[in-house]
């Protein structure tokens, strides 16, 4: 399975090539895709989960159009930065995406993105809450790919 760290999916990966960031829910898949420089994480969709063959090959899809050459998955530890059930689920969704295709992977902390991304909808966009719900999950997969992006900026990595 090929799954790295941001340093490590940043040298493997090349350059001038964005990423697919994902917010793995319960019943939806956020979706952002990074810009061919890495630089901007923008909302890209949102997948209602259906059964994982299905879910996966949409993600799949969407890189193959988007000529993404990897991945970024929002991994939602506890506050204590252990791993719970949900971020178990996410390891599985990439270790079964690895089965139908070798696609790069890093996973990227989520602690608290989604919190974040609703206080934004509120706060800045006084989005009511119909119509944040069609756009939290999308918007935090862009608030999870950015954050990487961030942090290997900040570390000097391209």
């Amino acid at each position: 399975m090929t799954v790295m760290t941001l340093e490590e999916l940043a040298a493997s990966t090349p350059p001038g090539t964005p990423w697919l960031g994902l917010d793995l829910g319960e019943k939806t898949i956020g979706v952002a895709a990074s810009d061919a420089t890495r630089m901007i994480a923008s909302p890209l969709e949102l997948v209602r989960k259906t059964k994982f063959t299905q879910d996966a090959e949409h993600v799949l899809k969407l890189m193959d159009a988007r000529r993404a050459s990897g991945l970024v998955i929002g991994l939602p530890l506890n506050m204590d930065g252990s791993e719970g059930p949900r971020a178990q689920s996410c390891r599985a969704f990439a270790r079964n995406l690895q089965r139908l295709r070798e696609v790069p992977v890093a996973f990227q902390d989520e602690r608290l993105s989604t919190t974040a991304v609703e206080r934004f909808l509120i706060d800045e966009l006084d989005l009511t809450r119909k119509r944040r719900a069609g756009v939290v999950d999308r918007t935090a997969a862009a608030w999870i790919l950015q954050g990487a992006l961030d942090r290997l900026r900040d570390a000097g990595v391209r």
